[in-house]
């Protein structure tokens, strides 16, 4: 006999996952307020969002950035509320939002006990980077410019991308004319950085490959992608340009070890194969990453 869950009892599986999203965005966002306090606010590196602007009212008006920060976050929030049209991310970005600039306030007064602009760019947009690609990974935000992008694109047109261009653009330039030009373009460095470490604890570091191959001995080169490489193949349908002849295009996704094994088992069956080898930023399924 089946028994039906109790009404409010969560099944195991989302209740875990739950705990593992809470997780991410507590550990994300904490280690965005340390990689703040330790590299970019002693450095003066005020490379966007709310951060960025309290970087600036601290070393200005002598303001505590966690103050700052609260002070933009929760009007902000609302603001997201109430023109947005309800809570993209619900009370995961809420959590984000408090708890952020709390570990902020909570680690003023820690030190790496040196102050460069590039090691400080550098690692913390490292650490800003490692922090929001945990909260990413658990489908939340830590508001601030996040929602007031999305409130731009909504009433301008401006795709999302743009606006929060446009707004950290705004930053960085305040910051040039707070700080210097030399500082701002330390900014810069530290905005890209943290775009490219966001990405890679999104996506992961183990790139996988892509092959396509054309072969006039297709039978046979797939033959050993199955038996040699141990990876499946996929037949693709496809039309020479030249010819206009129909032929099928294989494809096969392998680890980065394994390439050069493909292509040596592709050249002795077919010397005058075809293949093209490409990057494959995410691959989910079996025998790779599950989704």
């Amino acid at each position: 006999m089946m028994m039906r869950p109790r009404r409010g009892q969560e099944p195991r599986s989302t209740a875990m996952q739950s705990l593992i999203d809470y997780t991410y965005i507590l550990a994300g966002a904490a280690i965005v307020a340390i990689a703040f306090n330790l590299f970019l606010l002693p450095n003066k590196i005020a490379s966007g969002g709310v951060s960025g602007v309290s970087t600036i009212v601290a070393h200005v008006f002598g303001v505590e950035p966690a103050f700052t920060q609260w002070a933009l976050n929760i009007p902000l929030f609302i603001l997201g509320i109430l023109l947005l049209g309800g809570l993209k991310y619900g009370i995961k970005t809420l959590v984000g939002t408090l708890f952020l600039p709390l570990v902020v306030y909570l680690t003023r007064d820690w030190t790496v006990g040196f102050e460069d602009p590039l090691l400080g760019a550098l690692f913390g947009g490292i650490g800003v980077g490692m922090g929001i690609g945990l909260v990413f990974r658990a489908r939340a935000s830590t508001g601030g410019t996040d929602l007031a992008a999305q409130i731009i694109q909504k009433y301008t047109g401006l795709s999302l991308g743009a606006a929060v261009f446009l707004m950290d653009g705004l930053i960085v330039i305040t910051s040039a004319f707070t700080f210097g030009i030399e500082l701002a373009l330390y900014a810069l460095i530290s905005l890209f950085v943290t775009g490219k470490v966001v990405d890679m604890v999104q996506v992961g570091v183990g790139y996988a490959k892509v092959a396509l191959i054309i072969s006039n001995h297709q039978e046979e080169v797939r033959q050993s992608l199955l038996n040699d490489v141990d990876r499946g193949v996929t037949k693709l349908s496809a039309y020479g340009g030249y010819t206009d002849e129909e032929r099928d295009v294989l494809m096969c996704v392998v680890h980065q070890t394994e390439v050069t094994k493909l292509k040596q088992i592709v050249k002795s069956v077919d010397p005058k194969a075809f293949v093209i080898v490409t990057n494959a930023t995410e691959v989910l399924g079996e025998g790779f990453k599950r989704a």
